[in-house]
């Protein structure tokens, strides 16, 4: 009787080296994903696994190793040839044009009819075949500037989908969906896997790896360091493999100091968007020396209108803010540079809209704001010099790779980006400290020197307003926490009543309540 042969396996990357100049990118990677299953692969920022994914999909070519897919050696010399193979990509940063429809979106470069109207009619049939089997809603007809994120990245998924993808490799995609979106993300991937499709997941959130992968691959420095089933995997193994050490993610040990002053106070704050609707209602908080006040809730619930307002980027409708003893009204709200003169600092929950400007130097992206300072400014003229020896101090200090001030601000890693930002608004030791989703798109060392610094810093004595829609690191940073809904506080609870069971059922049933 003879041993039924395994099915072939859907990639097989064997023996995988990429070099960028002296940079070891891959180093003998070899990479076995099953057919119909999810397999992640994990790893800090610049640990390779990025790179080895835009090498399957065509965007590098690998200076030595091979490439199979389901069974049979290939080459894949760009992204077409990875298309051809049914190999689709979805990007962290998505590649759609705003302007155009979804239906103009899919069928982009893939028209199957020189008749545009008759290609339309094609495409939309096709869609609508996939929508109904795999759960994918998209309003086809909207622009994707009309588009939420979560339908953004639907659409790419279909995207891919449509042209002929067997193979889904996605690069962080619940990096920027609220909980509700990554729920309907996951549904619909265990769906395609009962489908046959291949989905191969690019991520830092672990217990989203633990929870959906059946395979994970662990890259540390450009190797593979850990490959196993996800039944002998533990957030804990997979922490330690990634970062080559143990990892404290939770709270801390540390016997907490007692509070201090209120350093800043906010008042009825209410604000309302151009078209009038309110996204923020009659706010009240007290934010005292020495605590971190975390705000828990679904995104889009005022979180970010709310630290908007207090760091003077907007004008709220009504209420009043107390600052450094200085009292504000709608009729003369602070501006940002006012915030920062009494000591606030921010940092911005979206830190390439609002924290840097991505083809700046780092050296720039790292004085945004303060530049006006003495150390970087004498009689009308910037300093460079000075600032470039800043800039190369905050790096060594937060240990931001590559420590190179000249390097263009879009080519450090999230992480590296996010860390910059932190060193230039913690640099001027702030008296009150907002900051917006610290951690989103950050792999797990970053995470831990994050959460480090924020405890040393309201340790010292800074008021520390955490505003994150991962409910795991409000449990772990904050003191006490905030729920909004609707723009509305419906909640606050001391950090010792709470856990994330809780805080989840608060946020539901207040959205159930509202609803009803």
């Amino acid at each position: 009787m003879t041993t039924p042969m395994p099915p072939p396996l859907a990639v097989h990357m064997d023996a995988i080296c990429k070099r960028f100049g002296a940079v070891r990118a891959n180093e003998q990677v070899e990479l076995k994903v099953q057919a119909g299953t999810v397999h992640g692969i994990v790893g800090e920022n610049g640990a390779g696994k990025s790179t080895l994914m835009s090498i399957l999909y065509g965007f590098y070519s690998a200076d030595s190793g091979s490439i199979a897919v389901l069974g049979q050696p290939v080459r894949i010399r760009n992204a077409f040839d990875a298309i051809a193979l049914g190999i689709g990509m979805v990007h962290q940063h998505f590649m759609l044009v705003d302007s155009l429809t979804a239906l103009d979106n899919v069928m982009l470069g893939a028209e199957p009819h020189v008749l545009l109207h008759k290609a339309e009619a094609v495409v939309r049939s096709g869609l609508g075949g996939l929508m109904q089997s795999t759960g994918l809603q998209v309003d086809l007809d909207a622009t994707v500037a009309q588009l939420s994120v979560g339908d953004r990245q639907r659409l790419e998924i279909l995207k891919a989908l449509y042209r002929g993808a067997k193979i889904l490799i996605l690069d962080e995609p619940t990096a920027v969906l609220t909980p509700q979106e990554t729920e309907q993300l996951f549904a619909v991937l265990a769906r395609l896997r009962t489908q046959g499709t291949t989905v191969v997941l690019i991520t830092h959130k672990l217990k989203e790896v633990m929870r959906l992968c059946d395979f994970v691959t662990v890259m540390r420095a450009g190797r593979v360091v850990h490959a196993c089933p996800i039944a002998e995997a533990s957030v804990e193994v997979l922490a330690e493999a990634m970062v080559g050490r143990k990892v404290q993610m939770g709270r801390s040990g540390d016997a907490r100091t007692q509070t201090g002053a209120v350093r800043l106070q906010a008042q009825g704050i209410t604000v309302r968007d151009a078209l009038q609707v309110t996204r923020l209602a009659d706010f009240h908080l007290s934010l005292h020396a020495g605590e971190i006040v975390g705000v828990a809730g679904v995104a889009g619930n005022g979180q970010s209108e709310l630290l908007e307002a207090l760091a003077g980027l907007c004008t709220p409708s009504a209420g009043t803010l107390v600052l450094g003893g200085q009292s504000f009204t709608p009729a003369r709200w602070l501006d940002p540079g006012t915030a920062r003169s009494l000591g606030l600092a921010h940092v911005p929950e979206d830190r390439h809209a609002r924290a840097m400007v991505m083809d700046f130097a780092a050296w720039e992206s790292a004085v945004l704001g303060y530049e006006g300072l003495p150390l970087y400014s004498r009689w009308g003229r910037m300093r460079h010099a000075a600032m470039r020896a800043a800039t190369a101090a905050m790096m060594e200090r937060f240990d931001v790779r590559p420590r190179d001030p000249s390097l263009r601000s879009s080519q450090f890693s999230g992480g590296n980006q996010q860390k910059l930002v932190l060193a230039r608004e913690i640099g001027q030791a702030p008296s009150v400290l907002l900051v917006g989703q610290p951690t989103r798109g950050v792999d797990i060392g970053a995470i831990e020197f994050i959460y480090a610094q924020l405890r040393a810093l309201r340790d010292a004595g800074c008021a520390v307003l955490l505003v994150s829609s991962e409910l795991d690191e409000i449990l772990a940073l904050a003191d006490r926490v905030l729920v909004l809904n609707q723009g509305r506080v419906t909640g606050e609870l001391p950090i010792d009543a709470c856990n994330e069971a809780r805080l989840g059922l608060l946020m539901v049933e207040t959205q159930e309540g509202q609803a009803a």
